[in-house]
């Protein structure tokens, strides 16, 4: 089994299909390659195809009215994004970016709605996965409101490791790719606020700060500031 069979088998999508109906659904996999930075698909473009990336990371991002863009979420291998509209067909609510070089699989929703009328089990591993899409962003929202940013940046943390960590004999190492202004959007706060944090964590051992990756060594503590 390749790489590519491997990424799409943990997939929603996938993982509910025996062998011939997946190499059925491969079969109309359009590939697409983006280089770090460019764009994939902007807000209020035609929502036509669903997504699964293969290797490398994409940001979801939404305009703020004075122009700027705030990060919604960031995706990895074995994830899917740009499904909603497969249920709601309107225009695309955010937009996506590469955040490094990225390969991903597409998929037509026009071909997508014939073939999942005939099968009602993996529309239900969609909308399984759609369900806890939403279960997460009402926990960011309720963080938002009553936890403060030293504990949301701790729980983030946690969460880009369990997503993009490599464990190693000094700790978890996570490759997360974000600069700080988008780490400080996907908390939710100022990045003054958040690298005051982040120092913080480091003077207390918790963990090792790098360009775009940070070695969390003391996993508990980091668990325990994140409640």
């Amino acid at each position: 089994m390749t790489h590519v069979d491997d990424v799409l088998r943990e997939t929603p999508l996938f993982e509910a299909l025996g062998d011939g109906d997946a190499s059925a659904l491969r079969a109309g996999i359009i590939n697409v390659h983006l280089d770090r930075g460019e764009r994939l698909f902007s807000e209020g473009d035609p929502g036509d195809k669903l997504y699964i990336i293969l290797s490398g990371k994409i940001k979801l991002t939404k305009a703020a009215p004075d122009g700027r863009e705030n990060l919604l979420s960031v995706h990895g291998p074995g994830e899917m994004f740009g499904e909603l509209s497969l249920f709601d067909p309107i225009p695309r609510t955010s937009s996506a970016t590469a955040v490094t070089s990225a390969d991903l699989a597409g998929l037509a929703h026009d071909d997508l709605r014939s073939w999942l009328s005939s099968r009602p089990e993996v529309a239900m591993h969609m909308l399984q996965a759609l369900a806890q899409r939403l279960r997460r962003i009402n926990e960011v929202k309720a963080d938002l409101v009553f936890t403060d940013v030293p504990g949301r940046v701790a729980k983030a943390l946690i969460d880009l490791s369990e997503r993009f960590g490599t464990p190693g004999m000094l700790g978890v190492q996570v490759s997360h790719d974000l600069t700080q202004e988008e780490l400080a959007q996907l908390v939710g706060a100022s990045r003054e606020t958040v690298n005051k944090a982040l120092a913080d964590f480091a003077t207390r051992g918790w963990i090792q700060l790098a360009a775009k990756s940070v070695l969390i060594t003391d996993m508990d503590r980091l668990r325990k500031r994140a409640r």
